[in-house]
């Protein structure tokens, strides 16, 4: 525990709250009876993160309008984001889990780091309060927004559309071709990505996946994409969705 704490620059005061964040459900599930695990704590840290992530952003980039600073949150707190996190931390070795699931590689695997890293801003704001978790989160993220800031541009937009919306529902965005147009030599492909049901952006290529990497790009560029991470349900139809053209 002395180890975990001075890697995080915390100290507990109840220390069964840091034991819970680091116990996963395969523990209770071996032992086939009740055992508390850390997915309570999960669901708190995931809003302590949103809360304190938001005001760094909020703080560090006061000219950006609600839609950049959504985008930049949401790359910050993706799966992907948190399990590099945690295993900078090498967070994974601290896990307390069953035999089945460390012998298929628990972990390692992404989710499992991300759970438990949110667990831990979880229990660090019930044992230290908010003071002590927008430290650890200072702690623990400045690098990694400081980076997004210099380079803020992903080339590639279907890897950075997947992470936005990976971090606000586990529905993922789906594409598909609209129609193909030319001679052999020189095809033209339109594709449209969709999520939740409306559509996003399309674009054309003169490749499956060039299309769909304009898609991808020209979701990202409209105000669609906002609306849809707001409401998740409902779609404003009236919002622009831009085309990326590349076959002229």
């Amino acid at each position: 525990m002395e180890v975990l704490e001075s890697v995080l620059g915390y100290t507990f005061q109840d220390r069964q709250l840091l034991t819970m964040a680091l116990t996963h459900g395969s523990v209770g599930y071996e032992a086939q009876r009740a055992q508390a695990d850390n997915q309570r704590l999960e669901f708190l840290g995931d809003a302590v993160l949103q809360l304190m992530l938001s005001e760094m952003v909020y703080q560090r980039l006061p000219k950006a309008d609600e839609g950049q600073l959504t985008k930049l949150r949401a790359q910050i707190v993706s799966t992907k984001a948190l399990a590099a996190v945690a295993r900078r931390l090498e967070l994974g070795r601290f896990i307390i889990m069953g035999k089945g699931e460390q012998a298929n590689g628990g972990r390692e695997r992404e989710n499992t780091l991300a759970d438990v890293l949110e667990a831990v801003a979880g229990a660090i704001y019930l044992d230290g309060g908010l003071v002590e978790a927008q430290k650890l989160t200072q702690h623990l993220f400045r690098e990694d927004l400081e980076k997004l800031l210099v380079s803020p541009g992903d080339p590639n937009p279907k890897g950075q559309l997947q992470e936005i919306i990976q971090a606000v529902g586990p529905t993922p965005p789906h594409y598909k071709i609209l129609s193909q147009s030319g001679p052999d030599h020189a095809k033209c492909f339109e594709a449209s990505v969709n999520w939740m049901g409306s559509v996003l952006g399309t674009g054309t290529g003169s490749s499956k996946k060039e299309a769909e990497t304009a898609s991808a790009k020209s979701a990202l560029e409209s105000p669609t994409l906002m609306v849809q991470l707001k409401s998740l349900v409902s779609l404003n139809i009236n919002n622009p969705i831009t085309t990326v053209k590349n076959c002229e």
